[in-house]
């Protein structure tokens, strides 16, 4: 073999062990899209029916108020400025997602049977600053939460 051969294979190599460190790191699941949750049997296996939960200081704003027996995954996006996690609590198990910073997101899959559930961010106290709600599942849809009138500091 040539220097020139050799000195193309080397780079052949190098750049092939560039663009695998680089691949590694973009799939690392880093981004806190993953489904990371602590579950005492909530967890369902496949995607089921999408939910959005917007985590925020100090209140969480789920995309529906209808819920029906079976899986459910949620995307818990923390828009508040504190680590926010979310948890599910009810006849189906509990169910956590991972803490998360602010600005990041995560998922969540459940099995969500007939009931009622409170789901809440477990994180330092949040849930008695009013990061709660209730859902109702298979029946009529829980009250929101929004729809306090009373005078408060936004909590």
């Amino acid at each position: 073999m040539t220097i020139a051969h050799i000195r193309h294979r080397v780079l052949l190599g190098a750049a092939a062990g560039g663009l695998t460190a680089v691949l590694a790191a973009c799939g690392g699941g880093g981004n806190g899209s993953s489904n990371d949750s602590s579950n005492d049997g909530g967890t369902a296996t496949g995607g089921g029916t999408q939910v959005t939960a917007e985590m925020t200081d100090f209140h969480i704003k789920l995309s529906t108020e209808k819920f029906q027996p079976g899986p459910y995954t949620f995307t818990v996006k923390n828009m508040g400025g504190h680590e926010h996690a979310l948890e599910i609590e009810g006849p189906g198990g509990e169910s956590r997602s991972k803490t998360m910073e602010p600005g990041r997101s995560t998922t969540l899959t459940v099995n969500l049977k007939s009931g009622s559930y409170e789901v809440y961010c477990p994180v330092d106290g949040h849930k008695d600053l009013g990061m709660k709600t209730e859902i109702t599942v298979g029946g009529a849809p829980a009250p929101s939460g929004d729809t306090d009138t009373s005078p408060g500091n936004g909590y």
